[in-house]
């Protein structure tokens, strides 16, 4: 997929575990483990607007863009 998920670096830059973030924005660490690891199809601007608060960021510190590999296809 060309968009990465980059909450592990919010994380690790914060010095907070996935199971803090997923209690201080209200999901479940099941939940979160999909969405930073780039299996979630789908992120609610709800969910991406608690991740921003707690982890006091900006959606583009969490998600980016990456062109797919031509070859890789």
């Amino acid at each position: 997929m060309p968009i990465t998920v980059d909450i592990d670096v919010m994380l690790a830059r914060r010095k907070m575990s996935v199971g803090e973030l997923a209690d201080r924005i209200g999901i479940t660490p099941a939940n979160l483990a999909v969405l930073k690891n780039g299996r979630a199809k789908a992120v609610r601007f709800t969910t991406l607007a608690a991740l921003c608060e707690v982890l006091e960021c900006q959606p583009g510190d969490l998600l980016r863009w990456e062109a797919a590999d031509p070859a890789g296809e």
